[in-house]
């Protein structure tokens, strides 16, 4: 049932995945949907989205946002994680999630080898798919807020029992 929409893991949320571990295992960049992943769709970033991208620069980790999303709309999220001394993150717009060039193009950007780079998303659909799609591992997550497009509710109905059957073989984390 659906395996290519599967992800390796599953977290409730972005801010309950141990990145210290990922580190560990070897991961140097970190690609990252905006949307739901990170904050509710449409909103800038806030003190927790920026702490934790912040921590992660620190850490050593290259940051790459892979979103359907406009260039204004991901360039103004961006901008507001300028942080001086670290390296700003990079972006891809109108990624044409789930095609895989947009997640070729971020890793790209960041200059690091595919197997060195983790997605994180919180839609099949779109991120886990197109993940999948440029052979990345992926780690989705629960939406930070209820979805109020009616385009991705309908998507999230549909998620429903792909989600079941990923949750019959593998646990929720975090």
């Amino acid at each position: 049932m659906g395996r290519f929409l599967f992800p390796n893991e599953y977290y409730t949320s972005t801010y309950a995945i141990d990145f210290n571990h990922i580190y560990r295992l070897g991961y140097r960049g970190l690609l990252f949907d905006i949307d739901n992943t990170l904050v509710p769709h449409d909103a800038m970033t806030d003190e927790r989205s920026r702490a934790l991208l912040e921590s992660l620069r620190r850490k050593g980790f290259s940051i790459c946002f892979v979103s359907n999303n406009h260039e204004p709309r991901v360039a103004d999220f961006v901008k507001e994680l300028h942080v001086e001394g670290l390296p700003d993150p990079q972006y891809v717009f109108l990624a044409h999630k789930p095609m895989a060039q947009g997640y070729i193009k971020g890793i790209q950007k960041m200059r690091l080898r595919r197997s060195k780079v983790l997605f994180i998303g919180d839609q099949l659909f779109t991120d886990i798919w197109g993940a999948n799609n440029a052979k990345l591992p992926s780690i989705l997550v629960q939406p930070v807020a209820k979805e109020t497009k009616f385009k991705i509710k309908l998507k999230r109905i549909l998620e429903k029992p792909v989600i079941w059957f990923y949750l019959k073989k593998h646990a929720l984390k975090g």
